[in-house]
């Protein structure tokens, strides 16, 4: 079986998720994403912070997370993004698929 992951990041801003988002889709490094508001608290330089951020979850193949992750910090508006994989352990074997037919390592133009 290939190896496939969902990989998570967030954003500030709608429109610099969609731009990033849509770079990767373009470059064919992801085979879709999902995006939603969110509400986040974190710890940063010393305070809790409460943000509305843009929750953005991606699928692709495993061996193009460095390539994504490339790409995300190149265009990233924040100084640490939270860039996270997990890997996908089983899923409807059509949708797998899927994500190896619309991901591709070829085009690379971060």
């Amino acid at each position: 079986m290939k190896s496939y992951i969902m990989i998570s990041t967030t954003f500030q801003d709608k429109k610099e998720a969609e731009e990033i988002g849509n770079l990767l889709l373009s470059q064919r490094l992801i085979s879709c994403y999902q995006l939603s508001e969110i509400a986040s608290s974190y710890h940063w330089k010393g305070k809790i912070e409460r943000e509305k951020e843009f929750l953005m979850q991606m699928k692709t193949r495993k061996k193009l997370y460095s390539k994504v992750e490339q790409l995300i910090l190149k265009h990233h508006s924040y100084e640490i993004p939270q860039i996270i994989a997990y890997d996908i352990t089983n899923g409807y074997q059509k949708y797998l698929d899927w994500i190896e037919e619309e991901t591709t390592d070829s085009l690379m133009q971060i």
